[in-house]
């Protein structure tokens, strides 16, 4: 399978961005996709998942901010972030799950400046 992100860029604190991640094949074929980030200099984290019958999860450091989504139809996950801070700014890469068989994106940049 083959991941393209997009959406990523500068914005300024309080500000929103959409990600887009699409997928080459059925997204119905993983058991769930979901967003991480990487910051400078720090471990890859789970930013949110979402899963075929479209439960989700998020990290505690988004939750009421960050939306999941899924669009089986267009093979697309979406990432709609709101209220961004500083401490966001990561590259932010699309995952996608099949058991314990992961794969990412190439990843799509987000920063957060003033």
């Amino acid at each position: 399978v083959q991941l393209v992100e997009s959406g990523g860029g500068l914005v300024q604190p309080g500000g929103s961005l959409r990600l887009s991640c699409t997928a080459s094949e059925n997204i119905f074929n993983f058991n769930d996709m979901g967003w991480y980030r990487q910051a400078p200099g720090k471990e890859r984290e789970l930013v949110a998942t979402i899963n075929v019958g479209a439960k989700t999860v998020y990290a505690d450091s988004v939750k009421g901010r960050f939306t999941i989504s899924r669009d089986n139809a267009k093979n697309t996950v979406y990432l709609q972030m709101n209220n961004l801070k500083p401490e966001d700014t990561a590259v932010y890469y699309c995952n996608a799950r099949i058991l314990r068989q992961n794969t990412s994106g190439q990843g799509t940049q987000v920063t957060v400046s003033s």
